[in-house]
């Protein structure tokens, strides 16, 4: 059995270690904190693909230096929905999510501060991985309390399925590994 899983990401290659989920299946972890060359490739790849926006929202962690540089590169905020509520957060919305990589439930928080500027707006949904789709819902239903449009849900790359899905925008895919 090999030991990594080499994805095609827009065009640049990355060798993924394999990670057990259960004894039956590996996923092939997907960290971009430290890859700067592929956290710029990519980002650059997304905006060729993005509709119109006005700002980026992208739950927190791993997710975060692919929407700075989406921002940095297309001009436009990002925001973060945190894990924990912080005290400089007024009036925080939260909605709760069970993520595949994640053994227990995670919060979600947006600031309300943040929300009223998302009113209104056109909003892209962004994260490292999509895979059952659980983040990118409970990201959905934190949206709506701020009435904006999500015009585009993006991730680097599909993971299983979620690859064949027609409502998400990625740059690569990979599987879930049966062993």
């Amino acid at each position: 059995m090999d030991k990594y899983y080499t994805v095609d990401i827009a065009g640049m290659k990355r060798d993924l270690l394999r990670c057990p989920l259960n004894e039956h299946l590996d996923i092939a972890a997907f960290i971009m904190f430290g890859d700067v060359e592929l956290t710029i490739h990519c980002a650059a790849e997304m905006l060729k693909r993005l509709p119109e926006f006005d700002y980026i929202v992208t739950p927190e962690a791993k997710s975060i230096p692919f929407a700075y540089e989406l921002s940095r590169q297309s001009g436009k905020k990002y925001f973060v929905a945190r894990k924990r509520a912080k005290l400089y957060m007024k009036k925080p919305v939260t909605v709760e999510v069970k993520s595949i990589t994640t053994d227990a439930i995670q919060t979600l928080i947006l600031d309300g501060i943040d929300g009223k500027q998302l009113k209104g707006s056109r909003v892209v949904i962004l994260d490292d991985v999509i895979s059952t789709g659980e983040s990118i819902r409970a990201m959905e239903e934190l949206l709506s309390k701020f009435n904006c449009d999500i015009v585009a849900r993006a991730a680097v790359l599909a993971e299983g399925d979620a690859a064949d899905r027609d409502d998400i925008i990625f740059l690569g895919k990979i599987p879930i590994i049966e062993k």
